[in-house]
């Protein structure tokens, strides 16, 4: 039997940054992966071919609405579906295939199949190939993310009713499409679509869009995406939805009132999130029990209570997100390295890749005043900014929080362009425990949009210069 210092069983973002990084302190190890493809969920059929979507569709939105602004005369615009799809094909693959090329360099054994637990740190793989493959590790990390949430009563066939997986693959534009769910994905996705000629309409039961977000950005961000030509129904919840053969026919409730009233798509996108993937591990095998959220419990040094055997990223608590992951994946590396592995969770990023973006990290307005935190705020729109208006992207602004006592930032959100990027200086001022006097007395070159930044930090500790 082949013996590891380390197996890490799931290839997505924290499972192969996990194994690269223990690889490079000197561990022998194996990843094993099901899906036969590295970088799970995030890279194969989530965070990339999305993103590659959402910036071929805003190139064709741009170039068939936004053009003429600019003295940019462009005739007989027109989309060939299956090339922007091909596109994001190629983009995935060249990911995957890089993935593979790292693990080849850093010497990471890559098996193909089915990991679980049989105790004694020993792992039975059932390969993609066929076979059985058994394997002995020193320390073990459950890398294995998190499967689409399903709503009771509706099916996703993936032709008609499609998860965030099969609305990547359509081969042809709906003409209705309705999302069920107005977080990040069902946003996203909602409006590549949009982009491209779908009437979208996107149900929500909860009374507002992004609802784990600051309520300024998105009150703001739905005023956009209402001007985007996007429609919504907040507080309702769906009782229905059947596939006919032709169209999708959904029975909707109102949260407020109990009316109910009858919608009809051609698609039907459910996005209402996701839950940890934890089914025949073998945890039962070794006493591993799940939480009452089915994540498995770790402390703070990412064990769970089996000793050696450690979990991170969608599988544990948190936010679901592929960048946490891979801070965990290395963490984890770490400490089974003897060193002081760790994970800032109030200095982890959130971001919407809509056009704008929508941008976060750190505690909400809300969050704070539950806390009973006396606090300030600062905000700067994009229209005050002089790249903003010089590129005619004004939407959105920059909004701090920060400790009215200490000064130090307790939150950063942002809806603008490039808001993704913009928030990493905000992520590092947090990092280092900044004031919003810090990121103030810092030059930012001009004209830039990070100056929105620094003029919300003005904002927050005294006064902006240009508003």
């Amino acid at each position: 039997m082949k013996e590891f210092d380390v197996v890490v069983i799931g290839g997505g973002p924290g499972g192969y940054v996990a194994a690269i990084k223990a690889a490079q302190l000197g561990k022998s190890v194996a990843c094993i992966e099901k899906r036969g493809s590295l970088g799970g969920t995030c890279l194969n059929v989530g965070c990339i071919p999305s993103k590659a979507l959402l910036h071929s569709s805003h190139k064709y939105h741009e170039f068939k609405h936004g053009a003429e602004e600019h003295g940019i005369n462009v005739k007989d615009v027109s989309l060939s579906l299956d090339k922007m799809m091909e596109r994001k094909r190629n983009v995935v693959s060249g990911l995957t295939k890089g993935i593979e090329g790292l693990f080849a360099k850093n010497k990471i054994t890559y098996l193909k199949g089915y990991g679980k637990l049989l105790g004694g740190n020993e792992v039975e793989i059932a390969l993609n190939d066929g076979g059985i493959e058994k394997i002995k590790a020193g320390n073990i990390i459950l890398a294995t993310g998190s499967d689409v949430v399903q709503l009771p009563g509706i099916e996703i066939d993936e032709k008609k009713i499609v998860s965030s997986t099969g609305v990547l693959e359509l081969t042809e534009v709906p003409k209705k499409l309705v999302v069920i769910g107005a977080g990040y994905i069902g946003l996203e996705m909602g409006s590549v679509w949009s982009r491209l000629g779908a009437e979208v309409t996107v149900v929500e039961f909860a009374p507002r869009v992004l609802p784990g977000m600051d309520g300024d950005v998105s009150k703001e961000f739905q005023k956009i995406l209402d001007k985007q030509g996007i429609k919504f129904k907040l507080s309702t919840k769906v009782l229905s939805a059947k596939n006919d053969g032709n169209s999708v026919k959904l029975e909707l409730e109102s949260v407020t009132d109990g009316k109910k009233e009858n919608l009809e798509a051609d698609i039907v996108l459910v996005s209402v999130g996701r839950k940890p993937f934890t089914a025949n591990l073998g945890l039962e095998n070794i006493g591993i029990k799940l939480d009452e959220r089915g994540r498995i419990p770790i402390n703070d040094h990412f064990e769970t209570s089996i000793k050696n055997i450690y979990a991170i990223g969608d599988a544990v608590r948190g936010a679901m997100l592929a960048h946490k992951a891979e801070e965990e994946g290395v963490a984890v590396a770490e400490i089974i390295a003897g060193q002081h592995g760790h994970v800032n969770y109030d200095a982890i990023p959130g971001v919407v890749y809509t056009y704008p973006e929508v941008a976060s990290v750190g505690k909400t307005e809300d969050q704070i005043k539950s806390e009973g935190i006396e606090y300030k705020v600062g905000k700067f729109p994009f229209l005050a900014n002089s790249r903003a208006r010089a590129n005619g992207e004004t939407d959105g602004f920059v909004k701090l929080i920060a400790d009215k006592k200490t000064d130090r930032i307790l939150g950063a959100h942002i809806i603008g362009v490039s808001a993704g990027e913009l928030i990493q200086e905000l992520v590092v001022g947090m990092e280092y425990k900044a004031a919003s006097e810090d990121i103030a007395r810092t030059s930012h070159g001009h004209p830039g949009l990070s100056e929105a930044v620094k003029e919300a930090a003005l904002a927050t500790y005294f006064k902006p210069i240009h508003m």
